[in-house]
């Protein structure tokens, strides 16, 4: 059977100068609205932690085109009900300049702030991410039981080769998607969304899960099913824990649906809807977004067609196949020295070029099952990124002007419809042809 790959993607919802918004739930409204007259799944546009966030989910896909069409379809309905509405939708991970927002107050968020911390909670609101689910077998993932004892052999080998595997390629999407380079008005010289949002102590930054590594940090391979149920039950106390230090009745958590899997926020987690979450790609234009997707989808494919073993090791810098093991670098290369890189140098970095030289190798992306060509190099050869070019124009600097933070927020607005636009004409034609194809 073949898998499928669904994904998330978070945005931010600015007017028509590129200030945060807080209608959301108008312009949510406005959506649910018109995805009914057209006949397509209102539900797949929510609300997120912010008045001025939203997400757009996709329906489970079997191939990356497939993925694409209804992804590009949800992200054209919004961009319309945008127009009526007067707002537009910010797609990169980051708002440039200093902003205050309006944290939602409903129990599931207010939980966590009390929690985590409001003063670092709200980086939650100031980040946007794209998460990519890959389809587990039936019956793989259980809420309370992370890993039901009467799974079959083969889906818990499976579970444990896609986690392993997504925990291989942290490194790679934390560098191709790297998209704004502008945190609070500042540019450190990070990829600034994992630094705030994971809060890692290795980027010398205070962020949201800096004192919850348990439940927000990309956590090392599993050896075995049996050490990534425990891993995760330990990170579900771990997070009872300190919900019992800040005062907060663990009753609140499971009222809002609290269980094992859902006290985690890692890079790479079990999802209960029965996926492995890949939780590390910055927000996005959709060509990013796409792209990334086909290489995740690929390595994955790779890995379940061939039946390999996905297997650390402390000599290996980069993916390498050899009989039936894909040995990927160890965790204490990849969690730490690797991580650091593509994080700080991103893919100016030899040891991470390498790395994703060999990613690209072993996943070897066709020209799509999802139609999207090689990933594009600079004139110096580099991967680009989203951020680069941003850097282009404004180069590092103490203090963004309110000038010109504006001015790139409504340009990448601009480049997101016209992404959308181009995408769809480009995706609906490949399907086309692929049904000429098979009549």
């Amino acid at each position: 059977m073949e898998r499928r790959v669904g994904l998330e993607q978070e945005l931010f919802l600015v007017d028509g100068k590129g200030v945060p918004s807080d209608r959301a739930d108008e312009f949510l409204a406005r959506c649910q609205e018109m995805a009914g007259d057209e006949g397509l799944n209102p539900d797949v546009f929510v609300g997120e932690v912010s008045w001025s966030m939203l997400e757009i989910n996709t329906s489970p896909a079997h191939t990356v085109s497939e993925l694409a069409q209804t992804y590009l379809t949800s992200l054209d309905l919004a961009l319309r009900a945008g127009r009526e509405s007067g707002v537009r939708l910010y797609p990169l991970a980051t708002y440039p300049l200093p902003t205050t927002p309006t944290l939602r107050s409903g129990l599931s968020y207010e939980l966590q702030a009390r929690t985590i911390g409001r003063g670092r909670f709200v980086h939650a609101a100031r980040c946007t991410g794209v998460h990519l689910h890959l389809e587990l077998p039936d019956g793989a993932v259980d809420p309370e039981a992370v890993v039901p004892p009467e799974a079959p052999a083969a889906a818990r080998e499976e579970l444990l080769n896609l986690y392993n595997l997504a925990t291989a390629l942290d490194p790679a999407l934390v560098t191709l998607s790297r998209a704004s380079p502008f945190y609070e008005g500042r540019a450190p010289g990070l990829a600034v969304r994992t630094a705030f949002y994971r809060g890692s102590a290795l980027f010398g930054c205070e962020g949201l899960y800096t004192y919850l590594p348990e439940v927000g940090e990309l956590r090392p391979y599993a050896k075995s099913v049996e050490e990534l149920v425990e891993r995760q039950l330990a990170g579900y106390h771990a997070w009872l824990e300190a919900m019992d230090r800040a005062g907060v009745e663990r009753c609140l958590f499971f009222e809002t649906g609290g269980n094992a899997l859902k006290a985690s926020w890692n890079p790479v987690r079990l999802n209960q809807h029965g996926t492995v979450e890949l939780r590390s790609i910055d927000g996005n234009y959709p060509e990013v977004i796409l792209a990334v997707a086909t290489l995740v989808h690929s390595a994955a494919s790779r890995v379940r067609s061939e039946g390999l073993s996905v297997t650390p090791d402390e000599k290996t810098r980069a993916f390498r196949v050899e009989g039936e093991s894909l040995f990927v670098p160890d965790f204490g290369y990849l969690g730490e020295s690797l991580s650091y890189a593509a994080a700080t140098e991103g893919a100016a970095n030899p040891e991470v070029s390498a790395y994703l030289d060999s990613v690209f190798g072993f996943a070897a992306p066709e020209e799509l099952d999802s139609g999207y060509p090689a990933w594009p190099r600079s004139p110096e050869g580099l991967y680009r990124t989203t951020e680069a070019d941003i850097l282009q124009v404004f180069p590092l600097t103490t203090h963004l002007s309110i000038e010109d933070g504006l001015l790139i927020v409504r340009a990448a607005c601009d480049q997101l419809e016209k992404q959308v636009s181009s995408l769809r004409q480009k995706v609906s034609k490949e399907l086309e042809e692929r049904e000429t194809e098979r009549a």
